[in-house]
């Protein structure tokens, strides 16, 4: 009687799964807020240096340029480096904290220096949240993670000096991407292996799609991006409901050897569910996995760390690869998600239609990863990616922008949708192959080298001063290697989870390197056939 056998009599996909995946779509609308926020209240309108130009009226000058010799309104000349101030073609009349500040020209770096204090803070957070939620629990690390981004995004709301805006990014970034994956984590483990693919992403897709496509809208709406903070940082709040619902992870309890507690937790899911179950079927589960212990610890004197993924050879190289993928995926989600300038159509316009492709990314991962399986589907969506993200860099390098700005949406949109269904499929991909002694601390880890590739992004964007085409091009290139490296990882569709890290060992161990689900089962019935 393993855990999800008693999971089975307590209910899978029943009522206390529905308020849990509730709180994950909530979740989800809070890290959309959130992880995007940098890039709304940062948005560089067009702009022009604001001075008379009486007797040069004829020159055109570049943005940050500013005349010498110019004649002010009062007759006397204005030197060079005197006038600093600037006109902005704002949106819709929204003000960012580059109008305001005037965060432009000499001083046009301030936004980026802040992202990437922003990635920082994500690197510390991931490190100390994920290693929190396998010492103190799920639940209590999701709540802490989840206060300290919003805490961080309403500081921001208050500064006015560049020093105070780094170190209010760096609190906000401590809980990127980390509340998402520690409330995916807390899903993961009490939904049924079957409903998995359906109940996470689907809820995904709807959620996190809404808090995108409507976050832009918002910000113009409320027009200050002060205000919009207050929007995105305040609603976390409502995360601290969340131990009234739900529970911590029984999995993890059983992990720490805590078994009363995780018959708690088990028996709080069949009363909520509605369902009886008898004390002996707890009694022989706990039974059950004292033995399973007790085995382990006559064969191993190692206590599962995340470090002991590398004591043994296909799980090290297992991990490896989970990195390299994590690395490859961040960075090119980020690229292709936070360039939405030049491109001939609104920034704020572009981010809030092409976020739609949330919807459809969430739909293919439904139809297709129980059928070609989780090495197919990640694998598959990084090379359809890779193409379309080629395909892009080349139609921005020969097009015109402005007369061409619904092609390059379009294309822009397929490019989100490519690299999102990578991301998504990656995340349950890696937390399948983790084994659950582990997997909280693992998948942050894992995560972590991937957002610290994030300080690369904006060289990458770069690029494309020397070839327009560039960026494009290195991210295809990453994402095909990272399709090959795909097929090197074991099949987890219709098999039982790792536990621990020796079960993790011995996981499809006799697999073919690369065999796809979908060929498996043709190869099988062609044996039967014969």
């Amino acid at each position: 009687m393993d855990f999800y056998g008693v999971l089975e009599k307590c209910g899978s996909f029943d009522h206390f799964q529905y308020v849990i995946l509730l709180l994950y779509g909530y979740t989800n609308i809070l890290s959309s807020l959130h992880y995007f926020s940098q890039t709304l209240i940062t948005f560089t309108p067009e702009h022009c240096v604001s001075v008379v130009r009486s007797i040069y009226s004829n020159i055109t000058p570049s943005s940050c340029t500013l005349l010498e010799g110019v004649i002010n309104g009062t007759g006397s000349a204005v030197k060079s480096g005197q006038c600093r101030d600037w006109i902005f073609q704002r949106e819709h009349n929204y003000e960012s904290i580059t109008t305001e500040l005037k965060w432009v020209c000499d001083k046009s770096h301030y936004s980026a220096v802040g992202q990437s204090f922003f990635f920082i803070g994500s690197v510390v957070g991931t490190i100390i949240f994920g290693y929190l939620s396998d010492c103190i629990g799920r639940m209590p690390a999701l709540l802490m993670a989840t206060l300290a981004g919003a805490s961080g995004d309403f500081i921001t709301s208050f500064v006015s000096s560049f020093p105070l805006f780094t170190l209010s990014r760096f609190i906000s970034g401590l809980s990127t991407d980390t509340m998402y994956y520690l409330m995916y984590i807390l899903v993961f483990e009490y939904l049924s292996p079957k409903r998995r693919t359906f109940g996470l992403n689907i809820i995904l897709a709807f959620f996190y799609c809404f808090g995108l496509v409507t976050s832009p809208w918002a910000a113009i709406w409320i027009g200050n991006w002060r205000h919009y903070l207050w929007l995105a940082s305040l609603p976390a709040l409502g995360v601290l409901a969340y131990p009234l619902l739900i529970c911590e992870s029984a999995q993890w309890l059983l992990t720490k050897k805590k078994y009363d507690r995780a018959v708690q937790c088990l028996k709080w899911v069949a009363k909520f569910n509605g369902r009886q179950v008898e004390d002996s079927v707890f009694a022989e589960f706990i039974k059950h996995y004292r033995e399973k212990v007790n085995e382990e610890q006559k064969l191993t004197t190692h206590e599962d760390t995340f470090m002991g993924m590398f004591r043994t050879p296909r799980l090290r190289r297992f991990t490896f690869t989970l990195i390299i993928k994590s690395v490859i995926i961040t960075l090119s989600y980020d690229v292709i998600n936070r360039n939405m300038e030049g491109l001939g159509t609104s920034p704020f316009k572009l981010f809030s239609f092409t976020s739609i492709n949330y919807l459809p990314a969430g739909l293919t991962i439904l139809l297709l990863q129980n059928v070609i399986g989780r090495k197919g589907m990640a694998c598959g969506a990084l090379l359809v990616g890779g193409i379309i993200t080629t395909v892009t860099g080349f139609l921005i390098a020969f097009l015109d922008p402005k007369e061409n700005s619904v092609l390059l949406a379009i294309m822009i949109g397929l490019g989100r949708y490519g690299v999102t269904v990578s991301y998504d499929a990656e995340i349950q991909y890696a937390a399948e192959i983790i084994p659950t002694s582990v997997r909280g601390r693992a998948i942050s880890n894992i995560h972590v080298v991937g957002l610290a590739s994030n300080s690369l992004v904006f060289y990458v964007i770069y690029l494309a001063k020397y070839y327009k085409p560039l960026p494009s091009i290195f991210i295809s290139c990453l994402m095909f290697f990272g399709a090959g490296l795909c097929l090197t990882l074991p099949e987890t569709l219709n098999k039982k989870l790792p536990e621990t890290l020796a079960d993790a060992e011995c996981f499809a161990k006799d697999e073919p390197c690369l065999l796809l689900p979908t060929f498996d089962e043709r190869h099988k019935s062609v044996q039967a056939s014969a």
